[in-house]
């Protein structure tokens, strides 16, 4: 439940699903509307946020980053995020769009790690209080065809996989379960079929958008 003024919409999916380029999308097309619009990511957004971002994607190292651990940093990133950066975003009356929220915690680290949902729920409980997406978009698209798309992504810009794009296809398709049964079972998720073509996939977003905007609906 978001009691704010503003409305915020989160975007899912596992990786290479395009995200980030549909974000910059309906981003643009909101503020052609008039709309104020916030654009941030998770795990990130602050800079302490960013720090841990960093430590947990990006940092190789030479230890083992226990599952726990895993889970308790995205919290603190989030906790941050939300106090910091979301929060007084929506209270002055900003459309926050947010790549990744709490259902890809739950998605990775519940169903692709094996941690327990219901801890899960008592942190996400903790952190976020009563706040919940306005929407949230499932961009859905076939692991295989993400995954490849992740790693073709790297290659072109020269970057390291990050450590979640280093697993193996069976966690990927645990994670991908996730997302669907999160999509069955809330009614604020909007499933984008991401395997189409870019055009038709913004065209989807664009009418799924659209209602929330009470002069254009």
């Amino acid at each position: 439940m978001n009691q704010y003024c503003g409305r915020f919409i989160t975007f899912e999916g596992g990786e290479g699903v395009g995200k980030s380029t549909n974000i910059r999308f309906v981003a643009e097309w909101l503020q052609q509307q008039g709309v104020d619009v916030l654009v941030t990511r998770e795990p990130g957004g602050t800079d302490i946020a960013e720090t841990i971002r960093n430590q947990l994607l990006k940092a190789h190292h030479q230890e083992t980053m226990s599952d726990m651990t895993e889970l308790l940093l995205v919290f603190a990133a989030r906790a941050q995020h939300l106090e910091a950066l979301i929060k007084p975003a929506l209270a002055q009356g900003q459309w926050v769009l947010c790549d990744r929220f709490t259902d890809s915690t739950i998605a990775y680290q519940g169903f692709g790690r094996g941690l327990s949902l219901e801890l899960i729920q008592q942190l996400k409980t903790l952190v976020q209080q009563q706040l919940e997406p306005d929407c949230t978009f499932w961009l859905d698209a076939p692991v295989s065809v993400g995954m490849a798309r992740a790693r073709g992504r790297a290659a072109t810009a020269g970057e390291a996989i990050d450590r979640f794009e280093t697993e193996q296809q069976a966690f990927f398709e645990r994670v991908y379960r996730g997302f669907a049964q999160l999509a069955a079972s809330e009614s604020r998720f909007r499933r984008i079929d991401a395997s189409v073509s870019l055009d038709q996939v913004q065209s989807a977003l664009l009418a799924a958008l659209t209602p929330l905007l009470p002069e254009l609906s």
